[in-house]
C-alpha cells in the first residue's frame, strides 16, 4: 500500500474520463491479452490506456504497473464509456486506443525477399469469422510461423474482436493482406516455398509428408474449405485423421495440427543432424 492509500501499481497517473473517444485511424485494442500484448511490443503506440475505475486486482494492478513504466497514458474510466470504446469486444475492464496500426504488418513483398529454410507461412483462403482469424493468428504465433496471409476481400480483416481472439499475437505475428491469393501462391513457389493444403477428401494425411523445407500450409473456411483456383495451385494436398463422430475440425483447431506437425519434423530433422557421426577428413591426395 502506498502512503496515499492506493495499492501499489493502480494508476498514479490515471485521468478522468472527460470526452474521451476513439479518433478516426486509431485502433481500438480491448482485453488484457491484446493491450498486454501491444505494452510489450510497441508501447510508443498507444495514445491512452482506458481502466475501469472500480478495478484493483492483482491482474490490473500488473498491466498499470507495466504501462506507467513505459510511460503510458492512462484514463480512469467507468464501465459504460469502456463498453462504449469495446463495442461488442469483452473488454475485461481495459481498452488501449493505439494511434498506429499493427507494428507486426509487413509487405508481402518484403515476405518473398526473406525465405528462409525455416520459413513458415499460413494461408487463409475465406476465412471471415474475425475470431477465427484471431485464433488463427494465436495459433500460427505459438508455432512459429512466418506470417499469416489472406485475401483482401473474403476475408476477415484486423479488428478489435480479431485481436482479442490472437491473445496479443496482432502484434507479434504479421497479418498480409494480398490482393489475389491465387496469384501470392504462384510468387511464394517460384520463391521457393512448397504448398500443402489442407483437405478432408485427401488420401494421404498430414503426417505424410515431408514438412522441412520452406512451406505455407492452405487453410479454407470450416465447411467450404479451399476455392478451387486455391486448391490447384497447392503442391500437394493432405488431411486430418479423424478418429471420432465429427466431421472436421475448426479452422484454428486445424491450423494448429498442420503447424505443430511442420516443427515437429523439423526439430526431428534438427536432431538427428546433430547426432549424425561426421565423416571423417579425407587424407590429403586421397582419391575417393
Amino acid at each position: 500500500m502506498s502512503p496515499s492509500g492506493r495499492p501499489k501499481g493502480a494508476a498514479r497517473n490515471a485521468r478522468p474520463d472527460a470526452a474521451l473517444s476513439a479518433h478516426p485511424g486509431q485502433q481500438v485494442l480491448a482485453g488484457f491479452h491484446a493491450v498486454a500484448g501491444r505494452l510489450k511490443h510497441a508501447p510508443g503506440s498507444i495514445a491512452a490506456l482506458c481502466v475501469d475505475r472500480e478495478r484493483h486486482d492483482g491482474r490490473m494492478r500488473q498491466l498499470l504497473a507495466r504501462a506507467e513504466d513505459a510511460g503510458v497514458r492512462i484514463v480512469a474510466a467507468d464501465a459504460r464509456r469502456l463498453q462504449g470504446l469495446a463495442g461488442v469486444v469483452p473488454h475485461q475492464g481495459v481498452v488501449a486506443l493505439c494511434a498506429t496500426p499493427t507494428p507486426a504488418s509487413v509487405d508481402f513483398d518484403d515476405l518473398l525477399h526473406r525465405i528462409e529454410p525455416t520459413t513458415l507461412f499460413l494461408l487463409l483462403d475465406g476465412v471471415t469469422d474475425p475470431r477465427n482469424l484471431g485464433a488463427c493468428l494465436r495459433t500460427a504465433d505459438a508455432a512459429g510461423a512466418t506470417a499469416v496471409i489472406v485475401p483482401r476481400d473474403r476475408s476477415a480483416t484486423m479488428s478489435p474482436l480479431v485481436a482479442k481472439a490472437a491473445a496479443g499475437a496482432a502484434d507479434s505475428t504479421p497479418l498480409v493482406a494480398v490482393t489475389n491469393l491465387a496469384r501470392a501462391m504462384d510468387d511464394l513457389k517460384q520463391a521457393g516455398v512448397w504448398i500443402a493444403g489442407a483437405a478432408g477428401e485427401s488420401e494421404r494425411s498430414v503426417y505424410e509428408l515431408d514438412l522441412t523445407g520452406p512451406l505455407a500450409w492452405v487453410l479454407g473456411a470450416e465447411g467450404e474449405g479451399m476455392r478451387r483456383l486455391t486448391r490447384e495451385r497447392c503442391d500437394f494436398l493432405a488431411h486430418v485423421p479423424m478418429h471420432g463422430q465429427v466431421e472436421s475440425l475448426n479452422v484454428s483447431v486445424a491450423t494448429g495440427v498442420c503447424l505443430f506437425e511442420t516443427q515437429r519434423q523439423r526439430a526431428a530433422k534438427a536432431a538427428a543432424a546433430a547426432t549424425a557421426p561426421r565423416a571423417s577428413p579425407a587424407t590429403p591426395g586421397a582419391v575417393s
